[in-house]
């Protein structure tokens, strides 16, 4: 339970600096660029924002802690790719079918999906062994 939750943590860690990269440095000027699209940052709910992280990063340890009977990094790793696919489409390609959103958004959205759950993979299967 100890190493679950410590999982739990460091990915929620791991999303968090990945997130910064991904919306902040690498999106931050298009995001600037259509404003309309967004609440201002005096109306943005980023207390809720750190919630559904911990909530997703507890709901991705939970199915490789209690569903993944073969653990080990490379399986983490599979595992953390197969999600971050799975999350990554609708996230990036699924938005930019209805919102008039700028087409590498779509791309980084679903790109930045796929190496975060990769990365929340690694980092689950180096503290939850057999």
């Amino acid at each position: 339970m100890k190493r679950t939750i410590l999982a739990v943590l460091a990915v929620f860690v791991t999303w968090s600096a990945l997130d910064f990269v991904i919306h902040g440095l690498i999106l931050g000027s298009i995001y600037e660029a259509t404003p309309a699209l967004w609440r201002p940052k005096a109306e943005m709910k980023m207390g809720l924002m750190y919630v559904t992280v911990l909530m997703s990063a507890a709901v991705f340890v939970y199915i490789y802690a209690r569903f993944i009977t073969k653990k080990g990094v490379k399986t983490a790793v599979l595992y953390g790719l197969v999600f971050g696919i799975g999350a990554g489409v609708p996230m990036g390609y699924g938005t930019y079918s209805v919102m008039p959103i700028p087409y590498v958004m779509a791309f980084v959205w679903f790109a930045g999906s796929v190496v975060e759950a990769v990365a929340a993979g690694l980092v689950a299967g180096l503290i939850i062994k057999k």
